[in-house]
């Protein structure tokens, strides 16, 4: 009979002890708030820790007494990026109302952070993050004082539906700040293009000749989407809720 193996530690930042300081001055929270900024601005790609050190002018190996590995810095930064989303108290409106206040705040966070929707399912174990758990606690309030007998599956719907939105979103803005044109000038370019491929097909000819409206106001088109979206998954999430009131506090 095989030995027991002895269980390895938890591949997470979250599982053990923060490390002890080595240059004084530099912290934690100091080299999250500065590998956001280099996220931001050219995406995980571009994120190292050595160029993570040198921003900071401080070594490497500083770093590390901080932070083990790339793995737990994406950990750090996704849970850090989370405390900006606001969910609403569960009794300061109807489950409706305040799940589409919190969607609109996942979605801006996104958008602010680009690179959070494509790596969020593939930070560790991220979710075990102080802020990501309040999230979550807080929206599975809203759907319990909605009604909802199981609200994780609500949950990761609505996550869901916004990551997927975001993913697509933030992807395409990331193009219109490399080409460095407007959002409005891009879409007016590529819109010919666009036109001349959907020659023969007649329902593809129609929707590109009503389009002019994303060319006059891109942004407002991206918010109309959005919402009609949401707003048809609220509608499918209705239709889950059991008959009668939701239950008394």
């Amino acid at each position: 009979m095989a030995a027991d193996k002895k269980p390895q530690p938890i591949p997470s930042v979250w599982a053990r002890r923060p490390r002890e300081a080595e240059q004084p001055g530099l912290s934690r929270d100091a080299i999250v708030r500065e590998a956001i900024v280099m996220l931001d601005a050219d995406g995980i790609e571009a994120l190292s820790m050595r160029k993570l050190a040198a921003r900071l002018n401080a070594g490497a190996t500083s770093l590390y007494r901080h932070v083990a590995t790339k793995d737990e810095l994406m950990e750090l930064a996704v849970d850090e990026v989370f405390g900006e989303m606001v969910v609403p108290p569960a009794d300061s409106a109807d489950w409706r109302t305040v799940t589409a206040q919190a969607a609109a705040s996942f979605r801006a966070t996104a958008l602010r952070h680009p690179w959070l929707s494509s790596v969020l399912g593939q930070a560790g174990l991220a979710y075990l993050g102080p802020n990501l758990m309040s999230f979550s606690n807080r929206l599975a309030a809203l759907f319990i004082k909605g009604g909802f007998p199981d609200p994780t599956r609500a949950i990761d719907a609505l996550i869901a539906y916004v990551m997927g939105m975001s993913t697509v979103e933030a992807a395409w803005l990331t193009t219109v700040a490399r080409s460095g044109e407007t959002e409005a000038g891009l879409i007016a370019r590529l819109m010919p293009a666009a036109r001349q491929a959907a020659v023969g097909h007649d329902r593809l000819t129609e929707v590109y000749a009503t389009a002019a409206t994303e060319v006059s106001d891109p942004a407002g088109m991206r918010d109309s989407k959005f919402v009609y979206g949401l707003e048809a998954m609220l509608d499918g999430l209705a239709l889950r809720l059991p008959a009668g009131p939701p239950p008394a506090e």
